[in-house]
């Protein structure tokens, strides 16, 4: 009989449902647990966290999550594939290995995977004449070295594999591509050698549907209401094959609908060129790919082509880029969007008055409910009985910023009537950070992996 491995992900961002995972474990056969708790920003987040504290700097749902998963994981010989790393596996090891000592495990084996994070390196890096050029504006990097909070590769599936070779039940990663939590298992576990493009291609865009979680499986559906039981969504769940086929599907008794279409929809999720989808592994082709639906919320997916890796990691930086500020009031009617519009004058000309100046790209005035969120499409109502007014600023001075701040309360009593629900406090300055998306050689970048048996 052929070998078949199932691969669910319980984890699309952190801050995903914290339920989700459990019910994978318990609600139906499994073999890999897949956790994604890194987004584009996430690390720079966790470098604040850990230069307030150095044990910190990676998720720490993860490790509550572990209180109420990990005797389900060793039971039933689970194995998780996670970046909840961060930018301190090494620390984050330490707290699953508490987790398990407190719950009288033993013998657990965690591996973990190091050598995306660049910022120890940046300096020798830029001095070699390695630019790590932003993408789009070609700026190296160097322009802003000194605002720059996080430098990470995304590395590959390998890694991952390499670590489920050396006898890993957890594999705890910093920055490796959300793809990789699925790919990587199915390379340690069918064999695929580096070269057999069309067999990674098919593992990287499984990894691409489920990567979202539940997004795949009906959550964030154009065509919502056809949904049932959205409160209880399945996390996807995949049944993979050595030919690289696969089907997606979820537990049986969950929420959720899996069709062709949830699937496409989360196919063309982050897309960009459909024939070249690259990642450290290889280059998918998304255009090959055929979808059949095979029953009641089983899709099997076929017929993907792949080409040859590129020379380069991705590497995604931020860095600070100035200050921002935003604030909301509610107000009633009638005529609610005439007063909203009138209080939003009202600030802005007392900020004047300040000489706190702030261009018009650099302040927001939204008015919710009365078309803000897609302007020009449908028709908004007139005259709502109340609307949200929202309004931002961002600039290179702290000090304007903290000034735009003490403008919103005075609303409430010197500006038009009906205005309510300030209830959240004067708005604070909080630093910018921006993206930066550049290329690395990947002769530059040197992916290690170690594995530790928990042995207290």
């Amino acid at each position: 009989m052929e070998k078949v491995i199932r691969i669910g992900n319980g984890q699309g961002f952190w801050g995903d449902s914290i339920d989700a995972p459990i019910e994978l474990l318990t609600r139906g056969p499994l073999d890999y647990l897949g956790l994604d708790y890194l987004a584009e920003v996430t690390l720079s987040i966790m470098m604040r966290q850990r230069l307030k504290d150095p044990a910190k700097g990676y998720a720490s749902d993860f490790v509550e999550l572990l209180r109420r998963a990990l005797p389900a994981i060793v039971e039933r010989g689970v194995k998780v594939v996670t970046n909840a790393g961060g930018l301190n596996a090494a620390a984050c090891r330490r707290e699953v290995f508490r987790v398990a000592a407190d719950l009288g495990i033993r013998g657990l084996a965690v591996g973990v995977i190091e050598g995306d994070d660049l910022l120890p390196r940046l300096d020798e890096l830029l001095a070699a004449g390695c630019p790590l050029a932003q993408m789009d504006t070609g700026q190296p990097m160097a322009e802003v070295r000194d605002r720059v909070l996080s430098v990470n590769a995304y590395l590959g599936a390998r890694p991952v594999a390499r670590a489920l070779d050396q006898g890993a039940q957890i594999v705890l990663a910093g920055r490796i591509t959300d793809t990789s939590l699925a790919l990587g298992p199915l390379i340690h576990e069918f064999g695929w050698p580096e070269g057999s493009w069309d067999l990674l291609a098919a593992g990287t865009v499984a990894g691409h549907i489920v990567e979202c979680g539940a997004q795949a499986t009906g959550g964030n559906f154009t065509r919502w209401w056809e949904v049932p039981e959205l409160w209880d969504v399945g996390y996807p769940v995949l049944e993979c094959a050595p030919d690289g086929s696969f089907f997606v599907t979820k537990h049986p008794g969950t929420g959720g609908l899996v069709t062709c279409d949830t699937v496409a929809e989360q196919l063309v999720y982050e897309m960009g060129d459909p024939r070249s989808y690259v990642t450290p592994d290889c280059v998918a082709d998304f255009t090959s790919i055929r979808l059949e639906q095979a029953g009641d919320d089983r899709v099997r997916v076929a017929g993907i082509r792949g080409a040859p890796r590129t020379p380069f990691y991705k590497v995604s930086a931020s860095y600070g880029a100035g200050w921002k500020a935003s604030g909301q009031l509610v107000v009633s009617g009638p005529r609610a969007v005439d007063k909203a519009r009138l209080a939003a004058e009202i600030v802005w000309k007392r900020l004047v008055r300040a000489g706190v100046l702030f261009p018009d790209g650099d302040r927001v005035t939204e008015i919710l409910g009365a078309g803000a969120c897609h302007p020009g499409l449908g028709a908004a109502s007139p005259d709502p009985p109340e609307v949200v007014l929202r309004l931002a600023v961002r600039g290179a001075d702290r000090g304007a910023v903290a000034r735009f701040g003490y403008e919103l309360a005075p609303l409430v009593t010197a500006g038009p009537p009906g205005v309510t629900g300030f209830a959240g406090g004067r708005p604070k300055p909080q630093e910018i950070v921006a993206y930066w998306p550049a290329l690395i050689s990947k002769e530059l970048v040197d992916p290690h992996v170690r594995v530790t048996v928990e042995t207290s």
